[in-house]
């Protein structure tokens, strides 16, 4: 559960992030040509004042990054 920033409410969360004019959605990868898809960004939205947040949805593959650097 993620909470607002700004006024606490809870927010709604799991919701998808979508390029107007486009049916697919923006995600995060690697520098470079071929680099792995680290995953889809994914925002919760407070429903009281509209704060909106984004976030990864599987932030393991983010931290396997900085495990294999060192």
């Amino acid at each position: 559960m993620r909470k607002c920033l700004r006024c606490t409410v809870e927010m709604v969360e799991g919701l998808d992030i979508k390029v107007e004019g486009g049916a697919y959605g923006i995600k995060v990868t690697q520098q470079g040509v071929f680099k792995d898809n680290l995953g889809k960004f994914k925002c919760a939205v407070c429903p009281e004042c509209g704060y909106t947040e984004t976030y990864i949805e599987n932030p393991e593959r983010v931290k396997k990054l900085i495990v294999d650097k060192k």
